[in-house]
Order: C-alpha cells, then structure tokens, then sequence
C-alpha cells in the first residue's frame, strides 16, 4: 500500500503545482516523477535511465505526428480553409437549423485545430448565424463549443488522444483509434447540440438585444478568397483515410509491393506529412510571412504538447519500473474490474484530474501514463480494446470544464454569458458529454471485445 500511496501522493503534487502555485504542467510532471522515483527507492541510474526511456520512447512514436498535426492545423486556420468547411456544412444543413450547423463545423474543425482556436476564428460566423437566423448567443456558442470539444478530446490527430495513445501502447493502432473516436464522439457532439437548444437557448446575452446586424454573406465576404471545398477538407480527410488503410492492411497481413508502400504511407507521421504537403496549396503565397512564420507558429503551438506529452511518458515508465505491475498482481486487482467495467478505473481518473487542473490534454497525458501499467495486467491488449481505453480517458478529460480551464472562459468571454449562465450551459454540457462517451465506450466494449 505504500506504493499507492506514493503514486497517489504525486498525482496530488502534480495538480497541487499545477493549480495553486500556478506551475507549468512540465515542471508539475517532472516533479511527479522525481517524486515516485526517490519516495520508491529506485537506484538514482535507473530513475534517470527511465525517465530518459519514456520521454524519448514516447516522442519517437508520436513527436513528428503531433507537430504535423499542429502545422496541418494553423494552416487552415490561417488559410480560411476552416471557413470554406464551415461554409459548406451551412449549404448542406441549411439556415433553419443554425445550432445543429455549428455542432457539425465544431466536429470537423477540432480534429486538427485546437478547441479554442477553432472557437475563436469561428466566433464571427457563430455570430452573424444567430442574428440572421434569430436564436440565442449562447445557444450558438455550446452548440460550437460541444461539437469542437468532442474531437478535441477524442480524435487524432488532435495531441491529447495521441498522447493517450502512445502512452498505452495503441499509436500502432492509431488508425482504430480515429475511427472509434469518430465514432464515439458523435453521440457526444449530439448530447452538446440537445442541451444547447433545451438548456442554453433559455439564457441570454448582452449581444442578443444589442440591436447590431451581423450580415452573414459579409462576414464570409470578410475572410477574404478562401480556397475551394475539395482543397479546404483534404489535409484532414487524407492523412485519416491513408492510415485507415495502413491499418487495415497491417491487420490483414498483406505483404506485396503495392501493400507495403501503402502501409509506408499510412503510417501515422507519413501520413500527416503528406497533409501537410497537400495542405501546401492552401497558402496564399509562398514567402516568409507563410513558409516560415505560420509553420514557425506550428511549431511553437506544438512545443509545450510535446513537452508535457513527453514528461507524461516518463512518469509512466517510472511508475512502471517502480514495481507497480507486481503491485497489481499482487491484489488481484483483475478480480474487481473486470472487462467493460475497467473503463470506468480511466474515466474517474481523468474526471478527478480534469476537474481539478483544467487541462484536457494534461488529464490524458497523466491519466494515461497511470493505467499503462494495469493493462498487461489485465489482459487488455489489441487495436479495439486500447482505442477503447483511450475513449474512456477522453471521456474523463471532457469532464468537466469549469473555471479552471482556459476553454470555459474562451466560451464564456467570447459570449458575454456570466459565470453562473456559463455552469449551467457549456460546464453541464461537458458532464453529459463525458458520461455519454464513457457509457458509449463501455456499450461499445461489450459488443466488439
């Protein structure tokens, strides 16, 4: 039991750190770790080995992928190909149905584009629909704010479920792990969409009676030329349909000329460095402006993911080598979570995690690095099993978000709801998201494993 308490004990430090003396995740994390290693009693060589081990093993199998996908994403921000998808999902689902427009444009833009960025360069477009089509701010915003926040915490190449993913051992089975996130996050981008016109359509604003017109054909105008739909959707669609097939043909065992080059391309990292390549034409013109300042920005969005992604990796190989497993068989602990009920050991760590820090990424990246170890353990290996694990933890790191996350105030200032409004709306949207998804995991559990 000193073992657990010691685990325990550095969860507290981490979020302690991370909360009240506002310290950056990294540090928190590398606290963390020092921490299990020293109070454990691990041989100072084989802490420094292991924390070398995990850091690097980690950004070996997913480093390159999570700066692809950053780039991939400030590039259609930038670009105004995040528009162009907005633009099109409006033709298909028409002005009549404002709310359930934006839940789609959410689901679609967050798969590469960060949660709040995509709030933020959608926010004029969320506005001028809800003038032109006369339902409340608030509604708009949860509708948006659910449907961006769904992918967000499910869906590669998003960083935090990739990080989950190499944690656990599933980043070879990225390409199951996107499809089941697509599919898992559909019921929760539908439970966002439900409460955004049930509960926040009631609450409104200061800017639903301001009296200011928002011409919708104008503010599209405003974006200035954005590319064509074929060339706006493709640096996401391709890069998921090539590691689709790299994993179907790694699964099915094909090993020809023409199988192998397309398992090379759908690996994850090619994959997305052949989004980036497609994602190229998209640039308004070729200098320093685009060539080196927005792929510069990429690469800075991306550097703190890595480095809390990477210590996350670290903390789970020492937790690891600091005899945990043994631990584990030690209490049987197969015997009281047994199949479909495990899921629910990741959820509650990554709602307590999650509830207390903010961070959604931060709560995958720890969650992740904590139940590593128990899934030999348990027994829980293969592409459906692990995709699922990762679906549980991002089932925890949706809930819930409150003020301690900088997404809640993204919603909540750009809005103009107060705080209290806000609980009500965006914060019990996110409640029923993550018990949603995690009911949706374990239903899925049952039926596939």
């Amino acid at each position: 039991m000193y073992l657990l308490f010691i685990i325990l004990a550095s969860v507290l430090i981490i979020i302690i750190a991370t909360t009240k003396f506002k310290v950056h995740p990294f540090l928190s994390l590398l606290l963390g770790t020092l921490f299990v290693g020293f109070a454990s009693g691990m041989p100072f060589s084989e802490l420094i080995q292991s924390i070398n081990d995990g850091f690097g093993g980690l950004m070996t199998s997913i480093g390159l992928v999570i700066v692809f996908g950053t780039i991939i994403g400030v590039i259609l921000e930038k670009a105004g190909a995040a528009y162009r998808m907005a633009e099109v999902v409006l033709r298909i689902v028409g002005p009549k149905r404002p709310q359930l427009a934006m839940s789609i444009i959410g689901f679609i833009v967050s798969i590469p584009v960060f949660c709040d960025s995509g709030f933020i360069i959608l926010s004029s477009l969320r506005k001028a629909l809800a003038k032109r089509a006369k339902v409340t701010m608030a509604s708009m915003s949860v509708a948006l704010a659910t449907g961006l926040y769904a992918t967000h915490t499910l869906v590669p190449p998003t960083p935090g479920p990739i990080a989950a993913a190499g944690n656990i051992g599933a980043d070879t089975y990225l390409g199951t792990v996107i499809l089941i996130g697509l599919i898992v996050a559909v019921p929760a981008t539908v439970v966002g969409y439900l409460w955004a016109i049930k509960m926040a359509s009631n609450i409104t604003v200061e800017e639903d009676n301001d009296g200011e017109e928002y011409d919708y054909d104008q503010v599209v105008a405003s974006f200035g030329k954005m590319p064509s739909a074929f060339a706006a959707f493709l640096p996401i669609v391709l890069p998921i349909v090539l590691i689709g097939i790299g994993s179907t043909l790694s699964l099915v065992g094909t090993d020809n000329g023409l199988a192998s080059f397309l398992m090379f391309l759908g690996n994850p990292m090619i994959a997305l460095l052949v989004g980036i390549i497609v994602a190229l034409p998209l640039l308004p013109k070729y200098d320093e402006e685009t060539l080196t300042n927005w792929m510069g920005k990429g690469l800075v969005d991306a550097a703190p993911i890595l480095l809390i992604t990477g210590v996350g990796g670290a903390f789970g190989t020492v937790i690891r080598n600091s005899g945990v497993e043994e631990l584990i068989q030690d209490i049987e602990l197969a015997g009281l979570f047994t199949g479909a009920l495990f899921l629910l050991v990741p959820f509650l760590i990554a709602a307590a995690l999650k509830t207390a820090q903010g961070s959604s990424t931060t709560s995958l990246v720890i969650t992740s690095s904590l139940v590593a170890p128990l899934l030999p353990v348990m027994g829980i290996e293969g592409a459906i099993p692990l995709a699922l694990v990762v679906m549980a933890i991002g089932a925890g790191a949706m809930t819930v978000s409150h003020v301690n996350d900088s997404y809640f105030w993204v919603v909540t200032q750009f809005t103009g709801m107060d705080v209290s409004d806000a609980y009500k709306a965006q914060t019990m949207a996110t409640l029923l998201q993550g018990t949603t998804t995690i009911l949706v995991a374990i239903l899925l559990w049952v039926v596939l494993v």
